[in-house]
């Protein structure tokens, strides 16, 4: 899994080339610990152990007693088929599967994380597997291994269109991205640092120009104005790009679109933080979404129809993060849908 010191090793800006990069990878516990808040599952597959977060919907939490006792359901001997029975049936197997205990072979999915300096992994789904033979688990094991000798252990080798990038041809292209990625660090860190809730361009193309290559010395004023034209057309040009590539990462958008060019720092925009929450806080508790929570979709949605229409999907994306990292909402089955914490729960 991981690049043997001395190999060459691809730019980072080339790694979501890599399929790997944006799957579930199957994984042993030993490698995921190698890698650089309810009840905690400690998980164990013979290769290490790490904790599984997940958080457990409020329909499981009731009526425990029945089905820790082993109540059975009553089946009709009239042969005819009963939906209220099957549906009771259905749901008492759903929360057996939902009942853990030391020992049980689960199914786990999710992102690896690291929380107060230990690696775990925050769980978006997991199910019990029933292998009395170890029957599951070995051909698991099995294909894993197969997983690693083909794929996860080899080098990623990048198509013909983007080989030249790791080659001298490339350099300049890099270079470039490189820049790109320097002057959006560089815009971010002056936006946190002077507090600024909205910008426009003149207040912060200026940090762009030391990015820039140098002039070379001119020997008359029309030289000096064609050069400062070209400097200045470069200035217009990297910001462009880098509030593109701000914009697509969720961390600057525009309110309102018109000829006053203005944008919106998210992290600074309290307002943002607080519709968003208001709308995952009202909706958690209409029926429709008591069960797997609110999408981003219908998130985004209501933000755009309360606070503006030019608000993208990544931007709320952000915000929702934020909620979920100060423990005021959290995800249900996924990274897409999510539901308020009440002080009751």
């Amino acid at each position: 899994m991981q690049t043997e010191q001395g190999e060459h090793e691809p730019s980072s800006l080339l790694w979501g080339l890599d399929p790997v990069l944006s799957s579930f990878a199957k994984l042993y516990v030993k490698d995921i610990l190698r890698m650089r808040e309810s009840s905690q599952i400690p998980v164990d597959d013979g290769t290490g152990v790490i904790n599984c977060l997940c958080w457990k919907d409020e329909k499981w939490r009731e009526n425990t007693d029945a089905v820790n006792s082993g109540a059975t359901l009553q089946v009709s001997n009239k042969g005819g088929f009963n939906p209220v029975e099957q549906l009771k049936k259905l749901k008492l197997a759903q929360k057996l599967s939902a009942q853990l205990e030391i020992g049980d072979l689960l199914r786990v999915r999710g992102s690896v994380k690291t929380s107060r300096e230990q690696r775990e992994i925050m769980a978006c789904s997991y199910y019990k597997v029933n292998d009395p033979v170890m029957e599951v688990q070995i051909s698991w094991m099995m294909e894993v291994l197969h997983l690693y000798r083909d794929f996860y252990d080899k080098p990623f080798l990048f198509t013909k269109s983007v080989q030249h990038l790791d080659t001298a041809e490339g350099d300049d292209l890099l270079r470039s991205l490189s820049v790109l990625r320097r002057a959006s660090r560089l815009l971010m860190s002056f936006i946190r640092e002077k507090g600024l809730g909205s910008f426009r361009p003149k207040d912060v193309q200026h940090l762009l120009m030391p990015l820039l290559s140098c002039a070379p010395s001119c020997s008359t004023t029309q030289q000096e104005s064609t050069v400062a034209q070209s400097s200045s057309k470069q200035v217009h040009h990297l910001f462009r790009d880098v509030i593109k590539a701000l914009q697509d990462e969720g961390l600057v958008f525009r309110k309102v679109i018109s000829q006053d060019e203005v944008y919106q720092a998210r992290e600074q925009d309290k307002e943002l933080r607080r519709v968003t929450k208001d709308i995952v806080r009202e909706d958690s508790g209409r029926e429709k979404y008591a069960e797997k929570g609110c999408h981003v979709l219908h998130i985004l949605s209501c933000v755009r129809q309360t606070y503006s229409r030019n608000v993208s999907k990544s931007v709320i994306e952000m915000v929702l993060r934020c909620l979920e990292r100060d423990s005021e909402i959290f995800s249900t089955i996924d990274q897409n849908h999510y539901k308020y914490i009440s002080v009751t729960d």
